[in-house]
């Protein structure tokens, strides 16, 4: 049976996608469907519209026959660990091509790209410092250190787009890691990444979060399944609340401003400008513009107050990303999909779980012969538990249990289903 991976956020799930996951099964020429898709918190350092499980819904309402979690840290990391933990968690899977849209569509000129950027690495790093004591922004000593070793117009203009980005940095993960799996690219259609209006019955789900906030009309814009969901979901007040979000940063940041540098990504002077912008920003908007600076983008900065939220520590987060995801989460998956999973039961390299009661026991029957493997095994479920919780208090009306990752039900062809049992 031949599957196609796909690396997604879903947030929401848009007719964008719906195109995406079509074309890819016509290209890989594939029978199944496989998402790595994000959990609770995103690779911008957002937390998700709605929570992960509507969001695996989503995809399976739709036709995506298996939905797993790319763990944290890598889901809320720059490009490279992203990219990196998502063709890891696919290559575990089993995966025979991964299929990415792009602003190029050209997977040549793509790959190319991706050797170059590899072989230059240390270059780029040390001109784009340079660039940073001259006083430019991030941004700017970036695409000045390219430009200068890639002078060629359209390898910059490769360079200089999100999706072909993001592309690069699967393309060279697959090498890094010396996957198998094909690498397949189709041309991104619509409105761009960061459009806020449609374009030929596409909008980027930017625009689609925008309009929602807005209380605009989304319908047509969204498959009708994921459409009757996000109502649903937002008329139970089950939605993420950004202010609620704010209030939990902001308590956070007041309540340790000496030992905010114990978390990944606060680097030297980003904890006292966290503490100042918290002393005086309102709403999330304002302490975010609030901590920006010329070597800080908003990226960077939102990634870190995710590491702040969810009490992420430096040395946590280095052990983890040094080595593969310790095991997948299985969010949703259709027949289809099962029978993937039972075809490939034998040669999966992870471990996938469905039932947590027993999550403990599987561990540590897997990783007990290798104290520091299990203790990295630990982390990521520690991690995994602690973002459900703390998402399920940005949700103004959740009542239930938090620890939801004992007790949500695999989502089969769409609906709950109360059976579970480990694939």
């Amino acid at each position: 049976m031949r599957a196609v991976g796909l690396i997604t956020e879903y947030n929401p799930f848009h007719n964008g996608h719906l195109y995406h996951l079509r074309r890819s099964l016509e290209l890989a020429e594939a029978e199944v469907s496989v998402a790595v898709m994000s959990g609770h918190f995103l690779q911008r350092g957002e937390p998700a519209l709605v929570d992960k499980w509507v969001r695996a819904q989503m995809a399976l309402a739709v036709g995506v026959d298996v939905v797993v979690e790319l763990p944290l840290p890598w889901a809320c990391s720059s490009a490279p660990d992203f990219a990196r933990g998502a063709i890891q968690a696919l290559t575990a899977l089993g995966v025979n091509a991964c299929c990415f849209g792009s602003e190029s569509g050209d997977l040549n000129a793509l790959q190319s790209c991706a050797d170059l950027l590899a072989d230059t690495h240390d270059i780029i790093e040390q001109r784009t410092s340079a660039a940073l004591r001259r006083g430019v922004t991030f941004p700017q000593a970036r695409a000045q250190a390219l430009a200068e070793l890639f002078p060629d117009a359209g390898r910059q203009e490769i360079l200089a787009s999100p999706n072909n980005i993001l592309g690069l940095a699967y393309l060279r993960a697959l090498g890094e890691t010396g996957s198998s799996i094909a690498p397949l690219t189709m041309t991104r259609i619509g409105a761009g990444y960061h459009d806020l209006d449609a374009k030929e019955g596409i909008a980027s789900a930017t625009g689609i979060r925008q309009r929602l906030r807005n209380g605009q009309f989304i319908d047509g814009l969204v498959p009708d399944p994921v459409a009757l969901l996000l109502r649903e979901t937002f008329a139970r007040d089950m939605g993420l609340d950004e202010d609620i979000y704010y209030r939990l940063l902001a308590a956070q940041i007041l309540l340790q401003p000496d030992d905010l540098s114990r978390y990944w990504l606060i680097e030297a002077g980003l904890a006292q400008r966290l503490v100042a912008a918290a002393d005086q920003a309102d709403h999330l908007e304002g302490l975010i513009s609030a901590v920006k600076a010329r070597h800080l983008t908003r990226t960077r900065v939102q990634r870190a107050l995710v590491m702040v939220s969810l009490g992420i520590e430096a040395e946590m987060a280095r052990r983890l990303l040094a080595a593969p995801p310790a095991y997948l989460h299985l969010l949703a998956v259709s027949e289809q999909g099962e029978k993937f999973l039972a075809e490939r039961r034998k040669i999966r390299t992870l471990p996938l779980i469905q039932n947590f009661s027993r999550i403990q026991a599987l561990l540590k029957r897997r990783y007990g012969a290798d104290p520091d493997a299990l203790q990295r095994a630990q982390i990521q479920l520690a991690l995994q538990l602690r973002a459900s919780r703390i998402y399920s208090f940005l949700q103004k009306n959740f009542s239930g249990h938090r620890q939801r990752d004992y007790f949500e039900p695999l989502r089969r062809g769409g609906v709950k289903s109360g059976t579970q049992n480990q694939l």
